[in-house]
């Protein structure tokens, strides 16, 4: 071989070998730009699924919030149906009041002026089906005597000197008309007369 046809077949090869050379660095780059385009829609869809993630944790807050107001809301109608439903009862109860203090005296004045009588008995039987009514509803009737004096209880109508001077100041003496309490709340005052 010529040095000549050396020389040709030399740089053959090196035009092929830099053609070589010239496809891989193509392909570097496209490989390099497919990477690159591949991290950016990964990073696309990370975030993508970052912004779902808070709009989900904003659509649960959202609905813990409805819930816990529905809750709330539902134990106020509760607590509202059950003070309305007390209030017409103790309305009720009041009105029937009367009643009773009005039995109490009749059966207070039969006793007196007949002693023993079958109308004394029906009058009595009223009033105990009454008190047993006003049991069932957890009323109960103020009528102590001898017991200290209580705003929350009872009403002073009077003040006077006691006939026995072992009895204390501010004591009751003498119920006039009696008081009411259901439960915890006192529907009507005693009236009563206190020790000075």
């Amino acid at each position: 071989m010529s040095a000549k046809e050396k020389k040709s077949k030399m740089k053959k090869n090196s035009d092929s070998d830099l053609a070589e050379e010239l496809n891989g660095s193509e392909s570097n780059i496209e490989s390099n730009e497919k990477v690159d385009e591949v991290d950016r829609l990964i990073e696309d869809q990370q975030q993508r699924i970052r912004e779902l993630e808070e709009e989900i944790d904003q659509i649960k807050d959202a609905q813990l919030r409805k819930a816990a107001e529905m809750d709330n809301m539902r134990k106020r109608l509760n607590r509202d149906r059950e003070m309305i439903f007390q209030t017409a009862r103790e309305a009720a109860v009041i009105e029937f009041l009367p009643i009773s203090d009005d039995l109490l005296r009749t059966l207070d004045a039969m006793k007196s002026a007949s002693g023993d009588s079958p109308y004394l008995d029906g009058v009595q039987m009223i009033a105990n089906k009454f008190d047993d009514i006003l049991a069932k509803h957890n009323v109960k009737r103020i009528d102590e005597v001898g017991v200290p004096f209580n705003v929350d209880l009872h009403d002073a109508m009077l003040r006077q000197k006691p006939e026995d001077d072992s009895v204390e100041s501010d004591t009751v003496l003498q119920i006039v008309e009696n008081g009411y309490q259901m439960g915890d709340k006192t529907l009507r005052h005693a009236k009563v007369i206190v020790s000075e």
